[in-house]
């Protein structure tokens, strides 16, 4: 069972907040979640920090936990809580699941399964932690590794409470066997024209490690080659199992072509994974106006082919007969015969 919290008073040299620091409160995200990534989490006003405690080595600072061992053991680490108001805090500790956003965003919610690695986290007695004024408190706590787990990575992470605001602090921890970095592009869509187009595509975590991944995008048009971009990283650290929509910004794309585009992404670890798309590339508007003009030009040089024939066609006259007209003079033997008359 971890040690009960361990309060220290501040010196002169720690007791004002980093400028920095204080402009990098976490925001909420759909209830429970919150938004990771601060080197040191601050609370949503200025007051107490959460971060991770310092390391063996005289003034080494932590971004972050890094634990790493097998399945079916016990890890252990230190949390630091400082309080810089002149009042007493009560702060209480619980595990979290980190995971992506839809925008890639690294977040934390509650663990809801015992293979969700915020649920081995143990705080025994020092879940809940009073804080003197002024005083730093340092809180032990355990991460037990369920038999069974399989190898890579499980994003976990601290979540300190204390009325309403809450401070997610990250964990990085890696079980120990074989690991698998590997991804894949999907659903790529070009929107926008010009300068302001952009390319949707999604990014999938097939592997068992964390990902940190490059882009780069190359076209090619019926023209020849188009600008593209080349290999650069992306803002997302993709954990395991997890999808990010992504969108990248192509001010090269050109105004009139159709073009076969490719993205090809990359991460350490051999994770390589290429899609494509063809897009048209058509100014609308010019080509509205243009094929009205056609179709205008179209109706009125039929027109005028229609008038020149019509003026050009002679008059057809009716025939001269070739014979006595009927009914004039002499009755012919054949009239005789239809009329019936007596002979």
């Amino acid at each position: 069972m971890p040690a009960p919290p361990t309060p220290r008073r501040l010196g002169p040299a720690v007791r004002r907040l980093d400028p920095k620091l204080r402009r990098l409160g976490p925001a909420l995200l759909a209830g429970a979640a919150l938004l990771l990534g601060a080197p040191a989490a601050v609370a949503d006003e200025p007051g107490w920090t959460a971060e991770p405690a310092a390391g063996r080595s005289a003034g080494a600072v932590r971004p972050y936990f890094y634990l790493a061992g097998t399945s079916g053991s016990v890890l252990e680490d230190r949390l630091a809580l400082t309080n810089t108001t002149d009042r007493e805090r009560t702060l209480t500790l619980r595990g979290a699941d980190a995971y992506n956003t839809a925008d890639g965003a690294l977040a934390v919610r509650p663990a809801r399964r015992s293979t969700d690695a915020g649920s081995w986290l143990s705080f025994g007695a020092s879940a809940t932690v009073r804080i003197p004024a002024r005083t730093r408190a340092v809180v032990p706590f355990t991460v037990s590794v369920p038999p069974a787990t399989p190898p890579g990575d499980h994003p976990a992470a601290i979540v300190a409470t204390e009325a309403g605001h809450e401070v997610g602090v990250r964990i990085h921890l890696r079980v120990g066997g074989p690991t698998l970095a590997a991804l894949t592009v999907e659903n790529v869509s070009v929107r926008g024209k010009g300068a302001a187009t952009r390319v949707t595509y999604t990014l999938v975590n097939r592997g068992n490690v964390t990902l940190a991944p490059e882009l780069a995008l190359h076209a090619r048009g019926r023209f020849g080659e188009v600008p593209g971009r080349a290999a650069h990283p992306l803002p997302v650290e993709l954990l395991p199992g997890r999808r990010v929509e992504l969108t990248e910004p192509w001010p090269g794309a050109p105004v009139f072509d159709k073009v076969r585009l490719n993205l090809t992404v990359t991460a350490p670890g051999g994770a390589r994974a290429t899609a494509g798309a063809s897009e048209w590339f058509v100014p609308w508007g010019l080509a509205g106006w243009t094929g009205l003009g056609l179709l205008a030009l179209g109706a009125t040089t039929t027109a005028a082919l229609l008038l020149v024939r019509t003026r050009r066609t002679p008059r057809e006259e009716p025939p001269e007969p070739a014979g006595p007209v009927p009914g004039q003079g002499q009755p012919t033997s054949k009239e005789h015969e239809l009329t019936g008359a007596p002979r």
